[in-house]
């Protein structure tokens, strides 16, 4: 199982041109069902016998106890090991057909985001005059600031910071690289952080680093984690990065900007995927909304 993990990976990165994070969730998500193929024994894989009812039945089995977000990370990475089985040639035919779709209707959550109060309370959590306080309340602000998803807080390099022009640059997904302005207070943080917080030890040339030893590039998960246990010393509850990126979207809605204008902050590529912040804006629903007929309670 390992060794066809091993294969797998490299089909990815070489092949599919995955990125490595994605690289991590797909092998995660795939292991429980090869683990469910493994021989007696424990030294061979089940899988010449592979059918579309064995597929079925694991997603089926799997699935109902994940969040929505987990069951189609699920499906998505078992088409995709699917199809590398079959152009392997250690299925005989394709099955990544057979994997049911996660129930989803598109715009049907409402995001939500945090008070100005509720954010204060989260960067008051951070320890400021400690290394690891200091490195928190720079990706904080970072997130909340800008809008940045965890995964490019995490990709953030000293070389894309322009201090002169007070700009950075973002590695979103896709590899895309753009610009987008930096605050001064989020500047401060971020050089707080590098000059009393990143240890000179560190690897690598991300910003971030891992508290312990050695100190690696932090991430896209580490950043989240540090979200969730900032909001936990804030007495916020259960909050990850994306709260923040919502957050933004909806004081920008707030602050008068245009569904247009915060895609562009937020770097969508569609105005589609913009689309669901409409929901937040009470005030421009409530222009068009239609009076309720008279008389009806």
């Amino acid at each position: 199982m390992e060794h066809l993990l091993w294969r797998y990976r490299g089909y990815l990165t070489r092949e599919r041109g995955v990125g490595a994070g994605t690289v991590r969730n797909n092998l995660r998500a795939v292991r429980p069902f090869l683990e469910g193929r493994v021989c007696a024994g424990g030294r061979d894989l089940d899988l010449e016998r592979l059918g579309a009812g064995d597929v079925v039945a694991f997603v089926v089995a799997r699935c109902p106890a994940q969040s929505r977000g987990s069951a189609k990370l699920t499906v998505r990475a078992l088409r995709s090991l699917l199809g590398f089985l079959h152009v392997e040639g250690i299925i005989d035919r394709p099955l990544a057909a057979a994997v049911p779709s996660v129930a989803n209707w598109r715009l049907s959550g409402l995001p939500k985001g945090l008070s100005s109060a509720e954010v204060a309370r989260l960067l008051a959590s951070c320890e400021r005059r400690g290394a690891g306080g200091r490195r928190d309340l720079a990706m904080l602000l970072l997130l909340s600031r800008l809008g940045m998803r965890a995964g490019e807080v995490a990709r953030l390099e000293l070389g894309d910071i322009d201090w002169r022009a007070g700009q950075i640059v973002v590695r979103g997904k896709g590899d895309r690289h753009e610009r987008l302005p930096l605050p001064v207070d989020v500047g401060e943080a971020v050089a707080a952080y590098l000059r009393d917080g990143r240890p000179v030890t560190s690897r690598g040339r991300t910003v971030f680093v891992r508290l312990k030893a050695p100190h690696r590039e932090i991430t896209g998960d580490g950043v989240s984690a540090v979200v969730a246990a900032s909001a936990r010393r804030a007495g916020l509850g259960v909050i990850y990065a994306h709260r923040l990126r919502h957050t933004v979207a909806s004081d920008l809605l707030r602050a008068g900007s245009s569904l247009v204008e915060v895609g562009q902050v937020l770097r969508h590529r569609s105005l589609l995927t913009t689309a669901i912040y409409a929901k937040v804006d009470v005030d421009a629903l409530r222009s068009i909304a239609r009076r309720w007929p008279g008389g009806v309670a």
